[in-house]
């Protein structure tokens, strides 16, 4: 597969750039002292599995490394992750986007604890932005086109979200943490597991006076004040094992964002915005073990977001985008021999949203609500040096049709660190209620997307260090698009039609590697691609050809220092164009007891000035610091 990657004028690039490929190979090619194994996931394949065992290429941010950033919201903890490039609309809880492997926000599906989340609005992402970390025990990142597992939304991959459960001794804490621009976090979190009975609360509470999002050099007219943002979020878990192999529990999460932003270049100084986002995910699960060697996971769930935008202005509007989603999942693991599993289920669910604009035109329009239904399943195992994995879906969405897709993945073991693996895939992603129906930007004759995918690639494998270098192509037809040349006009005086492109394609070559070298922990990525429109052999919007990332932490006694360097390249922003810039962060941590520590750390570091969106702030230099007490 060939790839052709532009050059970068900045020595800055190329420098990370090859510390990057220095890294990876200091990595792959030191024998570690330290014997740890690679952490057990379940996302690649819905059976847990070692991550070096993971066909698709799968990374994992773990409870310490999420600990240990510091950092200040999901957007953020990602930011070091291969493939994966954010894009904000200025500063923390202004409205955030994600690429995975090029693909766009909507064709990336997040989980929470199993559940789908996403919000309700033409972008079809889930709001990212306002879900805090204190509440996630670890995160699992699938790349590449894993519909065939998940259905619609997994062209890009899949991001699952694993709140905190309780699994050992109860242990109970609280952190507090202060900081630049007159930020302040308090956090609260109790877990444990006593007589079969599990339970996790977790509370935090976040402000900040925030900055002008919006660039006041590019857009003159726009309110200078600063955007602030607050943040209330909960977790609860609850599970009680009433009869050996069988558990019941349940299962909460929320949280609350309260935001202010500018109005996108066509605001006015004296022009003031305000908005607030919730979102509230309840499941009630039963993992029931019915034989020896049959699981049965069932779980039951109700999601519901919103988001309300206020603008007091001479075009001031009050509009709401509210969905709410049920999910019935039924999953079964069947052990078919000691290298071999049969997963099979079912998938039943129902969704409404309501668009409502209130804008002094009298628009508004309640979208109506639909039914899915999916059956999937799916065999892994391993003969001798091969290992395979095949998985076939079939889902029904009401308005979008029905579609069938496919997984078949294979790994050939060379050595007992060293594998090949391939595989091909095909998937599809239906539009949101909002995406078809919304009065300003909906389109009802919009089609879902499909999707074909190819990659290949090897991976190093031993004791605690893990390396993956993977091409892959992607080519997915009638992808969603906004339609610049119709933007407020005609039907659609407020907002941009969404609209089908004939096709887009994106090829490239991805690197990551974790591991200690000496006594240092050390992560890096590399992405290299090429995010086209067929159409107009225009790189897609806002993609950067080149990403990578380099972190590294060392401990000395009671106190472990870190820090991590992103590069992001060139991009374009329609007929704008974005530079691309290198940013670097530091953080601490010491242990003043066993029980008491302290935290710092420092957000770009060398103060850059830089956008992943035309005419947005990005957060200038900021120093926080804060105390962690836990029992």
């Amino acid at each position: 597969m060939s790839i052709f990657i532009r050059s970068h004028s900045r020595v800055s690039a190329r420098a990370l750039t090859a510390v990057s490929f220095v890294s990876l190979a200091s990595v792959a090619g030191n024998a570690l002292a330290e014997n740890t194994m690679p952490p057990v996931v379940v996302t690649a394949a819905r059976i847990e599995q070692s991550q070096a065992d993971a066909l698709p290429h799968t990374t994992v941010i773990s409870s310490d490394t999420i600990r240990n950033s510091q950092a200040i919201d999901v957007p953020t903890l990602l930011r070091n992750e291969a493939g994966l490039q954010f894009t904000q609309s200025g500063g923390p809880g202004q409205l955030a986007s994600f690429f995975l492997r090029g693909a766009s926000p909507s064709q990336t599906l997040i989980l929470i604890d199993g559940v789908p989340v996403r919000r309700e609005g033409f972008s079809g992402s889930a709001a990212l932005e306002h879900i805090l970390p204190e509440q996630i025990d670890h995160i699992e990142i699938v790349r590449g086109n894993v519909s065939a597992i998940y259905g619609s939304g997994a062209i890009g991959g899949v991001i699952q979200i694993f709140t905190r459960q309780g699994n050992r001794t109860p242990v109970i804490g609280a952190s507090v943490e202060a900081g630049s621009r007159g930020t302040i976090k308090v956090t609260g979190d109790l877990a444990g597991q006593s007589d079969g009975t599990r339970y996790a609360v977790s509370a935090s509470r976040f402000r900040t006076d925030g900055f002008s999002a919006m660039n006041t050099t590019q857009f003159p007219n726009e309110n200078p004040n600063k955007n602030g943002y607050d943040n209330t979020s909960a977790s609860v878990s609850l599970s009680q094992q009433w009869a050996k192999g069988h558990e019941a529990g349940i299962r909460l999460y929320a949280n609350e964002g309260n935001f202010t932003y500018d109005g996108g270049g066509f605001g006015a100084p004296t022009d003031l915005n305000k908005g607030t986002s919730r979102q509230q995910s309840l499941a009630l699960f039963s993992r029931d073990k019915l034989t020896s060697a049959w699981t049965s996971n069932l779980t039951v769930s109700q999601t519901r977001t919103s988001n309300r935008d206020i603008s007091i202005s001479a075009y001031g509007y009050d509009s709401l985008y509210d969905s709410t989603a049920n999910l019935l999942q039924w999953n079964n693991e069947f052990a078919l021999a000691p290298d071999w599993t049969l997963t099979a289920g079912a998938d039943f669910g129902h969704e409404k949203a309501n668009v409502t604009n209130n804008d002094g035109f009298s628009i508004m329009r309640n979208a109506p609500s639909r039914s899915t239904a999916s059956v999937f399943a799916g065999v892994s195992g391993k003969i001798d040096a091969h290992q395979l994995q095949v998985n076939a879906r079939h889902d029904q969405v009401d308005g979008s049709g029905s579609k069938t897709t496919g997984y078949l993945g294979y790994g050939y073991v060379l050595t007992p660190a060293l594998k090949l693996v391939a595989s091909a895939s095909t998937a599809f992603n239906a539009p949101t209620l909002a995406q078809v129906y919304d009065p300003d930007n909906g389109n009802i004759n919009l089609k879902p997307e499909t999707s074909r995918s190819v990659e290949a690639g090897a991976q190093y494998a031993v004791a605690g260090t893990l390396v993956r270098a993977t091409v892959f192509k992607t080519r997915t037809k009638d992808q969603f698009g906004i339609d610049p040349d119709n933007c407020f006009s005609g039907a659609y005086l407020f907002g941009c039609p969404t609209f089908n492109i004939a096709q887009a394609t994106n090829r490239g070559f991805e690197l990551s590697a974790s591991g200690q070298l000496a006594s240092v922990d050390l992560k890096t990525s590399l992405t290299l691609q090429e995010p086209v429109n067929d159409a107009t052999h225009q790189i897609l919007i806002r993609r950067a050809r080149t990403l990578a990332s380099v972190s590294a932490a060392q401990a000395f006694g009671a106190l472990r220092v870190g820090a991590d360097v992103q590069y992001s390249g060139n991009r374009n922003d329609g007929s704008n164009a974005l530079g691309g810039y290198v940013l670097a962060n530091l953080n601490a941590r010491y242990a003043l007891s066993k029980s008491v520590s302290l935290f710092a750390r420092v957000d770009n570091l060398f103060d850059r000035n830089y956008q992943t969106a035309y005419g947005y702030n990005q957060p200038p230099r900021g120093v926080f610091a804060g105390l962690r007490w836990q029992q």
